[in-house]
């Protein structure tokens, strides 16, 4: 019985060694300058609040932000494949489409290029989360529902995890927004991960 006893506890600390030396796993969020912390310190952007928030809630997770300013989806698609090489993520953030649809750019290739996006992630065996852009309502009403279409209709077709408009709650406030009236201030940033937060808490699971 001792012998017995001797050998779980050797048993039980192996396995507990060997989880405190499993590598974490990766968030990786590819966006634009809506994540990339736009005139705003690093900090305290949502991407960085997200890794602070999961290393307090969620051991054994790290986030990796490969967001870059003015970055289209064509540009994130053809980043994304040594993306997902280094990085193995376990769950993909998609944060792209702002600057295609102020550049009014086809939103067939906008679907196209976040389609191939999201089924590179998935063949990467990575849950996938998207999250959705609205345009400034000059724009018009065809352009505008054009696009939320995009989103919704990727979520529905490929069964990934949607947030319709991740600045909700922020972007309708003028003093939450820079001067530019396009991203978010630094005090706002915390209601954007909060946003970001309902749909990508499941996916950690």
């Amino acid at each position: 019985m001792r012998r017995f006893l001797c050998c779980l506890v050797v048993l039980l600390g192996a396995i507990a060694g060997a989880a405190r030396a499993a590598p974490p796993k990766t968030v990786l969020v590819l966006g634009d300058s809506l994540s990339a912390a736009h005139n705003i310190p690093v900090e305290s952007g949502w991407v960085h609040l997200l890794g602070d928030r999961l290393t307090k809630m969620e051991p054994g997770w790290t986030v990796v932000n490969a967001s870059i300013s003015g970055e289209t989806s064509l540009s994130g698609r053809n980043r994304l494949p040594a993306l997902l090489e280094q990085y193995h993520p376990a769950v993909l953030v998609i944060e792209l489409g702002a600057n295609d649809g102020l550049r009014g750019l086809p939103l067939a290739q906008l679907r196209d290029n976040l389609a191939a996006m999201i089924a590179a992630g998935q063949q990467a065996k990575a849950r996938v989360l998207l999250l959705g852009i609205e345009l400034p309502v000059n724009y018009g009403p065809q352009y505008r529902d054009g696009l939320r279409e995009v989103y919704a209709g990727l979520a529905r077709d490929k069964g990934v995890a949607l947030v319709p408009f991740f600045l909700d709650g922020v972007a309708q406030r003028q003093e939450l927004m820079q001067e530019d009236g396009l991203h978010p201030v630094a005090t706002a940033q915390p209601m954007v991960l909060d946003n970001v937060w309902k749909a990508l808490q499941p996916l950690l699971r």
